[in-house]
């Protein structure tokens, strides 16, 4: 077993080394920790680097820590169900209202394809409501309203790749409502984003 430690350390870099014997010492067994202790001396790393890398590493866990307090309660994230659904849902009136005025004949094609563009128009405006508002503002008109916001887990603005992931998760069965089981919903937890309390004034 301490051999087993030993070899598992030694993969590890320098930083998740300092992070085991300091700010995240609680996650370690005490092999793990005399473990990487002693790769540590083996390494012989910098004092100064030792010290750089746990400073950063403490007021990295404290803004973690920060955010997780900011995380908004499943009350919240209902609400903001409710009112971008409602949002979604005259989204969709309005483009299905265009488009019927743009193709007045839609009556005359032929059934599957009706269907096909049903799905796409209702699946196009959930997909672009949610992305273009949180790739813009970081939050839906439901955020808004709440004052609430999406982030990445380390608090950041999520890159437009991440709302894209995230808008795409929201499509799994029962997503919608998984935030009343958990913390956070499948989509957060996929797209390792959050919704957090903006406090930004």
């Amino acid at each position: 077993m301490e051999n087993e430690f030993k070899h598992i350390m030694s993969e590890r870099t320098d930083e998740e080394l300092i992070k085991i014997v300091t700010v995240d010492s609680d996650k370690y067994k005490s092999i793990a920790r005399e473990a990487a202790q002693i790769e540590i001396e083996n390494r012989n790393i910098d004092v100064a680097k030792f010290d750089k890398i746990k400073s950063e590493a403490i007021i990295h866990k404290e803004q973690i820590k920060k955010i997780d307090s900011n995380v908004v309660n499943s009350g919240i994230r209902f609400i903001n169900l409710i009112i971008d659904s409602v949002v979604w849902y005259i989204l969709i009136i309005i483009v299905f209202f265009i488009f019927g005025l743009l193709i007045p004949d839609a009556a005359l094609v032929n059934d599957i394809v009706i269907v096909i563009i049903n799905l796409v128009l209702v699946f196009g405006t959930f997909f672009a409501y949610h992305s273009l508002m949180e790739i813009k503002f970081q939050k839906t008109l439901g955020k808004f309203a709440t004052k609430t916001k999406v982030v990445k887990l380390n608090g950041e603005k999520p890159e437009n790749s991440d709302i894209i992931h995230r808008t795409f998760c929201r499509l799994i069965p029962f997503d919608r409502i998984s935030f009343l089981f958990t913390k956070n919903g499948i989509h957060d937890f996929l797209s390792k984003t959050k919704v957090i309390k903006d406090t930004e004034k």
